[in-house]
């Protein structure tokens, strides 16, 4: 079986966080928590094992399979056949995951958890639901508790971690959300501007299907490869709204150049995918660049399934050089839906005596970053 996890413990001292009281949930022999996470709320499912050791103080993922559901050319996701689709994969891959943390043969890898953490929304209601029941049995034949975590404050804390930004001007883009946010004082990520419509990534994929781009690995991957390819740029609707942006119209607009371009041989869908990634990452890095002068903040972290995309970072990277800051981006691994984020923001809750009972994890598909108190960072 391919590794999940290869990298090496994060350091927990840089974050900035409050310290980390002493537990009151199980702990194994060497004082360790060990969660596991489950994330489902879109079209992938994952299931991953972080570890926390007081000794180092560092966290530490054990494992992270993951599992995409990927429709045919043209069609997106529908929430019925993802939800099955998760119902099929989730067991093997908590099986996988338990096997690539805990190996046989070594005393000190012996199966011990202490909570069982998973995605409460927001997301697609029926992906989300199948993910749930799958935690709610695990945490009645383990009997260990649950812990509900927003996807989004999720991704941010597993970005945190991996990267070591302590407070940054987080950009958070991905299939169904598209964010600039920054910690406030009263222990919440404050939203400084978003989509007032559908996300970036909703765009980014409807294109893909418009154009007739596969849906594998992914369809930002493949306009994003496209992209590189483009020639021409086209003039495309340029829409920010004092912090806000929307994406539908920019969508209408290049389906329609699609339309009666493509077939006139006027523009390759190279010189399309180009103009459509550089006009709405300008969009993004405009918004995040008011967001860090407004905060004083010289680090911004990009998360969310879009995230990994190559030409975004350049263009972020470039725009915060200027700024005298620094960037802090991840891969696919962790910029993707990923169980690891899920336990990462799971186990930060954990810590600080935070656990879901079993009557109130039900799943809500409009969870705001805004609503989370995150009570392990510092006022």
């Amino acid at each position: 079986m391919t590794p999940t996890a290869t990298d090496a413990p994060c350091s927990s001292l840089n974050l900035g966080n409050l310290s980390i009281p002493p537990p009151t949930h199980k702990v194994n022999k060497r004082g360790e928590t060990i969660v596991l996470g489950i994330e489902g709320s879109a079209n992938k499912i994952g299931v991953g094992i972080l570890r926390y050791s007081p000794k180092y103080q560092t966290y530490h993922i054990l494992s992270n399979p993951r599992k995409t559901f990927i429709p045919s050319v043209g069609k997106g996701f529908l929430p019925r056949e993802t939800a099955l689709h998760h119902q099929n994969h989730v067991v093997a891959l908590a099986r996988a995951a338990i096997n690539e943390a805990f190996p046989f043969g070594k005393e000190e890898n012996e199966f011990f958890l202490s909570a069982i953490c998973f995605t409460q929304g927001p997301g697609m209601g029926a992906p989300l639901q199948s993910c749930a029941v799958a935690a709610r049995t695990l945490s009645l034949i383990w009997k260990v508790p649950l812990v509900g975590v927003n996807h989004c404050v999720g991704h941010i804390e597993m970005g945190r971690v991996a990267t070591g930004a302590a407070n940054p001007v987080v950009l958070y883009v991905s299939g169904g959300n598209t964010q600039v946010l920054a910690y406030s004082s009263q222990q919440k990520y404050c939203i400084f501007g978003e989509t007032i419509d559908i996300a970036i990534g909703n765009c980014l994929d409807r294109f893909a299907r418009a154009i007739g781009l596969s849906n594998d690995p992914s369809p930002g991957y493949n306009i994003e490869q496209e992209a590189k390819k483009g020639e021409q740029f086209l003039d495309v609707p340029y829409t920010v709204k004092g912090m806000d942006v929307s994406f539908s119209g920019i969508l209408t607009y290049m389906e329609q150049e699609a339309k009666t371009k493509l077939e006139k041989g006027l523009v390759t869908k190279a010189d399309l995918c180009f103009s459509l990634q550089e006009t709405i990452f300008a969009m993004l890095i405009e918004i995040t660049e008011r967001a860090m002068a407004h905060c004083g903040n010289k680090q911004v972290l990009i998360v969310g399934g879009v995230g990994c995309n190559r030409r975004l970072q350049e263009m972020m990277a470039s725009m915060v050089k200027d700024r005298g800051g620094t960037l802090c981006s991840m891969d696919h691994r962790y910029c993707i839906d990923n169980g690891a984020m899920i336990a990462q923001a799971g186990i930060l809750a954990l810590q600080f005596g935070i656990t879901t009972e079993l009557k109130d994890t039900r799943c809500t598909q409009r969870f705001r970053t805004d609503q989370v108190k995150t009570i392990w960072r510092k006022p």
